[in-house]
């Protein structure tokens, strides 16, 4: 059935101002990869652009693309709200993602992830003040100038909030957009996740947002713990998260909408039960009135260079909180002790996961004492690299600091850590080798 609320699909071609049709997508995952291949009436997928290497793409997704089907990147480590200039790295990474697979636009977040040598793992708010905006907005014409499509932003979950803020989120973003050019990724999720643990309304920010610069929208489940709300990807989509959907829909008709997954992947026909839930939403919606016709020039006031003293005065701030928030230190002033020891805990348990994922077999090596015992190491050492760096530390701090463990346990971790082709010969296979010359 036509959806009256979404612009069809038509092999990525541009719709209202030049934004792709995508129609109904899932993100794909190498865990579901088969799986996300076999979905019914799949329009599109996104992928992580930080876990492929463009130049040796993953066989599922090749099958994907000889199929038509378009396949966005998206980017979660690139950092563009922090006070750093763009990496060109990790900037060549993610426009290598889009020429490879031949994507329409690539997508990052409005979000921090780093700050003073230390990485939070996670996409973290920024300070929503007229100083950062001038900061971000210049990231953002970097990254434009070094991507070879469109670019769009999304608005993240939060736990907490900048006690400063100037703006909320959808002023913000508007004005970005004003000064940038820059597209919209709108996470309803992320609106819901805001409402529960913050307080703020996802209608009004709706209403404040530059709708007529949407690229597509992401739906994912969480789940409430301790009266906080956590966007895991790893539960059910919640009717709460439909209702925000819907608010998007009557305000203007996506040309695209996502379901993401990333843990606790549920049997195919679910994940199928959760796009028809999102299909039916579209189909019952029409806008109430007609888009704003879209800007096509980026405003050219503030444009320049920031100055380097707004750089300076953000990196502190940043690195402040980041401090608090992974490495034990003072909750700087203002924030809300409680909201950064929330923000706090959900750091240390989405490290601990992804670890677990990154090197599975530490959890299967240590059983259930894996879990704490990770969480006693990430309170005292901050994450300063990358997850596998992680695991391995985690694994040499356990063996010379964690505590007692069980015989079994050292021995594993042990063969883990150092395999039999690192670790130094013993007595016997000194001998026999000495024997042989």
């Amino acid at each position: 059935m036509t959806s009256p609320a979404l612009d069809l699909p038509g092999s990525a071609t541009p719709a209202r101002g030049g934004a792709p049709r995508l129609g109904v997508g899932l993100g794909w995952r190498s865990e579901i990869d088969t799986v996300v291949e076999r979905q019914p009436g799949l329009d599109w997928v996104e992928v992580v652009a930080e876990n492929i290497c463009a130049d040796h793409l993953p066989e599922s997704l090749k099958v994907l693309r000889a199929r038509g089907v378009t396949v966005i990147p998206h980017g979660v480590a690139l950092g563009l709200g922090g006070a750093d200039l763009p990496d060109p790295a990790r900037l060549a990474k993610l426009a290598g993602a889009a020429l490879a697979l031949g994507s329409p636009l690539v997508t990052e977040h409005l979000a921090f992830v780093r700050a003073g040598g230390l990485e939070a793992g996670h996409l973290l708010p920024v300070p929503r003040t007229r100083d950062s905006l001038r900061v971000i907005a210049e990231n953002v014409r970097i990254a434009q100038d070094h991507l070879p499509v469109p670019l769009a932003l999304e608005n993240i979950a939060a736990q907490l909030a900048w006690p400063d803020d100037e703006l909320t989120e959808g002023q913000f973003l508007a004005e970005l957009v004003e000064r940038t050019g820059v597209r919209l990724l709108i996470d309803v999720a992320n609106l819901h996740t805001n409402r529960v643990n913050l307080g703020i309304d996802p209608a009004a920010e709706l209403d404040r947002l530059p709708l007529e610069a949407l690229a597509y929208v992401h739906v994912a489940g969480g789940t409430l713990v301790d009266g906080v709300w956590h966007d895991t990807h790893a539960h059910p989509v919640t009717e709460p998260v439909l209702e925000v959907l819907a608010e998007l829909c009557a305000r203007v008709a996506p040309p695209g909408v996502l379901l993401e997954r990333d843990a606790a992947f549920p049997p195919p026909s679910e994940l199928a039960g959760e796009l028809d839930a999102i299909r039916r939403v579209l189909e019952g919606s029409t806008p109430r009135t007609a888009p704003p016709a879209p800007r096509t020039e980026p405003r050219e006031t503030a444009a320049g260079a920031c100055p380097s003293g707004t750089r300076a005065r953000l990196a502190r701030r940043q690195e402040d909180l980041l401090a608090a928030l992974v490495a034990g230190g003072p909750v700087p002033p203002g924030f809300d002790p409680d909201q950064v020891r929330a923000q706090s805990t959900g750091l240390a348990t989405k490290r601990r996961d992804t670890v677990a994922k990154v090197a599975p077999e530490l959890p299967r090596l240590l059983g259930r004492p894996y879990g704490p015992l990770f969480l006693d190491y990430a309170r005292r050492h901050p994450q300063t690299g990358g997850y596998r760096t992680d695991a391995r530390a985690f694994a040499a701090w356990a063996l010379a600091d964690g505590g007692p463990l069980a015989a079994d346990h050292r021995r594993a971790l042990e063969q883990w850590l150092h395999p039999a082709t690192e670790r130094p010969p013993g007595a016997f296979a000194r001998l026999r080798r000495a024997l042989r010359h």
